[in-house]
């Protein structure tokens, strides 16, 4: 990636205005890299509505914000270096936290399983289903800490982490801290647009199969758990 070139000769060839407009599109394109992708999917696939998955990635998107503007500030301020070999340990992080996550997701799925109810309404129940159907009962708990803390984790990995070493080849302080804002917001944005888009196979109005959204979970949920034990293979490997 250009922006990313080492040379700082190269760096300061670029315009300003372009580096930030960089910074914006980067924040938001990293919203749809696979390990967050798989994360967000294993907690809105817990909602039936659109408008609450839409909150777990704005609270995703402030996570990974605040850990990557925590960073940037000490490294500006105190002059910092971070090698860039160590993360590789951060994306191993990253790894153990999709395995945490499918894990609580797949309790969380046999657990519910268990609370399903089958059943048909009775004759006077007016305007019901009267059809023999299932019920699921979710315990109504709101997710948004547990998306934050996948942002947080989150903020030093991938191209945060390179976001991170992008901003400090900027000069001027002022620049720099505009460029942490810029890539934040690009990422709170593009991560609610990736919660709302992987919600929709949940949502009760778009799918009235509660079974097939239960396999949807299920699916997501493993999928989470495999990419996790890659991405720890992936970056310890070579350490």
């Amino acid at each position: 990636m250009l922006f990313l070139s080492s040379n700082q000769n190269v760096m300061n060839t670029i315009p300003l205005f372009i580096l930030l407009l960089y910074a914006l599109y980067e924040g938001a394109l990293h919203a749809f890299e696979a390990d967050h992708i798989l994360a967000v999917t294993n907690i809105v696939s817990r909602r039936t509505k659109i408008v609450p998955a839409l909150k777990d990635g704005l609270f995703w998107g402030l996570g990974h914000t605040s850990t990557i503007f925590l960073v940037g500030i000490i490294m500006i301020l105190f002059k910092v270096n971070i090698p860039e070999n160590s993360f590789s340990y951060f994306e191993a992080a990253v790894g153990l936290m999709l395995i945490l996550v499918s894990s609580w997701r797949l309790f969380v799925f046999f657990r519910d399983e268990r609370q399903i109810t089958f059943h048909a309404h009775n004759p006077e129940h007016a305007g019901e289903n009267r059809q023999p159907h299932i019920h699921l009962h979710p315990d109504g708990k709101s997710f948004h800490g547990a998306s934050y803390g996948i942002g947080l984790v989150h903020g030093l990995a991938g191209s945060g982490a390179l976001a991170v070493l992008v901003m400090t080849r900027i000069q001027a302080i002022s620049d720099s801290l505009l460029y942490l804002v810029l890539f934040g917001v690009g990422s709170i944005v593009g991560m609610m647009l990736v919660a709302g888009v992987f919600s929709i196979p949940f949502s009760k109005k778009l799918i009235n199969s509660t079974w097939l959204r239960m396999g949807l979970a299920l699916v997501s949920s493993v999928l989470c758990f495999a990419y996790g034990c890659y991405v720890i293979y992936d970056n310890l490997k070579s350490l």
